[in-house]
């Protein structure tokens, strides 16, 4: 058995125990019972991937099926892959201990763009041609990926024969299905991905030819085999009620996010012109207060986690969430559980929310206001104004808070130095603005922490048609904010090397080409880019290098607004137009209201159908 061979080699490695399985919550079937086996592959530490609401969702939504079973898949460390490589032991999943070359499927969640070289490593490991041409006609196994990567994966077509686009929890299983069924009839590969192809939110990179104008901008992309012109993304039909999971797995040793976590909307309203996940995961639905209580407490008493966290991209949008705060009080304070909020809303932070707040938390708050001053907030499309931030300030210090944190990024749009001064001029008003309150807590000293991140360009945004700033006017930027903050003892003010940023810029909005740097990357030794000690930014530069492209082509480049986008024959409800719109909006630094004021005819509801709130005014009505 292989478990046999791991187990000598696990008194060598940190953390044996993200390598053994076996914990409680783990789905365990009988093999000869179940018709088709799923390794759902998290590219990167099993402390990252295990933290990861949507791998725990669909685990449990395959696994629901008695005849399909679902195992978990992660990167193992630097030092148990050498000892699997020396060793002779194949890329395995958690539950069974086999190898996952012998899966029906191998799929990858794709949650950003630093973990693709780790995609190939695990191929690597798994025993799997890396390249989708070279698997041959044999049905099994076929090599997939969703997530939020998904929306641009030209850079890594190659490696793949096909594509989840959009929320899985239906469309997986109509793939796992037809698979089943064309299984069952002897279906060759070719056949296969022809027939998942016609499936809503099902893409197959072979049967599109991409070709390039002179210059390297994409010149057309080319459906064939009777491949869709366009993909568009899936989306599942009953939020409130689709299944959700009552189990965790629960690991034996701490991961990064140690705690439940239950999911109480999906989307945005507000249209931040920087935020892929905003535009990505459009339309807006929300659970009722009713049903995210019951699904926590079911979660937290089966799981025996006494943390709960509250998922969204933004939890104080929620319609109801004084009512859902209280609801989950109710039982969070009688089970003596800790309630975990995301980072919050400075428009519509309330006293009584404050309040809420205090009961489950003493630690400091943290807000995103984006941008130092109000041009470029506008620019962005933030709709936060200074006043608004003093106003929540006010009311957390109020309530006995005596640190904030706050989020900034460089280099977005339009963006001069005295906004990067500006940030630092902001969050020292805060400061006096903590001076000048009678009411401020006695026996406190204020602190206000400035996170400054490095602004990435993406797909399927406003922004997508504009350049990213050069390392060199990054590194002007960091240290106008070093002087800056020079003399405010009570400002911090952090910041990250910008090469994975720049790296990431490249990967985010690049074409085809980009198969072969990845590859060439990895070959010559990158790994876990994503984390800092492992970034190794002078192999791929020889990687583009050996490859004839540059990163400054994709990375610094603006686009026009004529140009094909490597991404778009894919939909994900938002049209072009729309983009293109807000860009120039962008621009001439003007707003949009969000979308419970104002329907902004985004093109979400020419596929929905329906308003996505029906007391919103259309964008027509509004300019009347």
């Amino acid at each position: 058995m292989l478990f046999e061979r791991i187990e000598p080699l696990l008194l060598n490695v940190q953390k044996p125990a993200r390598y053994i399985g076996g914990e409680p919550g783990s789905v365990m079937k009988d093999k000869k019972e179940v018709s088709v086996r799923f390794a759902f592959c998290f590219p990167d530490r099993y402390d990252v991937g295990m933290s990861h609401l949507g791998m725990k969702i669909l685990y449990s939504v395959i696994n629901r099926r008695p005849e399909y079973w679902c195992e978990r898949v992660f990167a193992p460390d630097v030092d148990f892959e050498a000892a699997m490589r020396e060793h002779r032991i194949p890329l395995y999943a958690l539950e069974s201990l086999e190898p996952v070359k012998d899966f029906d499927f191998i799929g990858f969640t794709l949650q950003y763009e630093l973990c693709y070289t780790n995609i190939l490593n695990m191929l690597d490991l798994a025993g799997v041609p890396l390249l989708q041409k070279d698997r041959g006609e044999s049905l099994s196994p076929i090599v997939c990926a969703g997530g939020s990567c998904a929306c641009n994966p030209e850079p890594i077509a190659d490696f793949f024969d096909l594509f989840f686009l959009g929320e899985g929890e239906e469309v997986d299983l109509q793939v796992m299905d037809l698979y089943h069924e064309m299984k069952q009839k002897g279906a060759s590969r070719s056949e296969f991905l022809r027939a998942a192809s016609q499936i809503e939110g099902v893409y197959v990179p072979s049967l599109y030819e991409v070709t390039y104008h002179a210059d390297g901008t994409i010149q057309a992309v080319t459906p064939k085999e009777g491949a869709p012109a366009t993909v568009r993304k899936r989306i599942i039909s009953e939020f409130d009620t689709v299944d959700v999971p009552e189990e965790f797995v629960v690991p034996f040793s701490e991961i990064v996010h140690d705690r439940a976590v239950t999911e109480v909307l999906r989307g945005c309203i507000r249209g931040c012109r920087f935020c892929q996940a905003g535009f990505l995961y459009r339309p807006f639905r929300e659970k009722s207060p009713e049903q995210i209580c019951k699904q926590a407490k079911i979660l937290c008493r089966k799981t025996g986690y006494e943390e709960l966290s509250l998922c969204s991209l933004s939890t104080s949008d929620h319609s109801q969430i004084e009512e859902m705060m209280d609801g989950l009080l109710t039982f969070t304070e009688q089970e003596h559980i800790n309630l975990s909020l995301p980072s919050l809303r400075v428009d519509n932070f309330s006293t009584g929310l404050m309040n809420r707040i205090r009961r489950v938390r003493s630690s400091g708050l943290t807000f995103a206001p984006e941008a130092g001053t109000q041009r470029l907030r506008d620019v962005i499309n933030k709709n936060v104004t200074e006043e608004e931030l003093m106003r929540t300030c006010k009311i957390a210090f109020s309530a006995g808070q005596a640190s904030v944190k706050l989020y900034f990024m460089m280099g977005l749009p339009t963006e001069t130095d005295e906004d990067i001064i500006g940030i630092i001029e902001l969050a020292q008003r805060v400061v006096d603005m903590w001076f000048a309150m009678e009411e401020r807590p006695k026996g406190k000293s204020v602190q206000i922490s400035a996170s400054v991140a490095t602004f990435v360009p993406k797909p399927f945004t406003p922004f997508q048609f504009h350049p990213q700033d050069t390392v060199e006017m990054i590194a002007h930027k960091q240290s106008l904010l070093e002087e800056a903050v020079k003399g405010h003892k009570r400002i911090r003010v952090s910041w990250h090397s910008p090469e994975t940023s720049i790296l990431e810029a490249v990967l985010a909005r690049g074409d085809r080409r980009l198969n072969a740097v990845i590859l060439e990357a990895w070959k010559r030794g990158c790994l876990f880019d994503a984390w800092s000690e492992h970034f190794r930014f002078d192999l791929w530069q020889e990687a583009f290098a050996a490859c004839g492209l540059t990163m400054e082509f994709y990375a610094n480049r603006a686009r026009s607004y004529e140009e094909v986008l490597p991404w778009d024959h894919l939909d994900y409800y938002v049209d072009k137009a729309f983009f293109i719109k807000e860009n120039e909006k962008a621009i001439a630094a003007q707003t949009t209201p969000h979308c419970r004021m104002q329907c902004s005819g985004c093109g979400v509801t020419k596929v929905t159908h329906k308003p996505c709130f029906p007391a919103a005014l259309s964008e027509k009505e509004a300019t009347v």
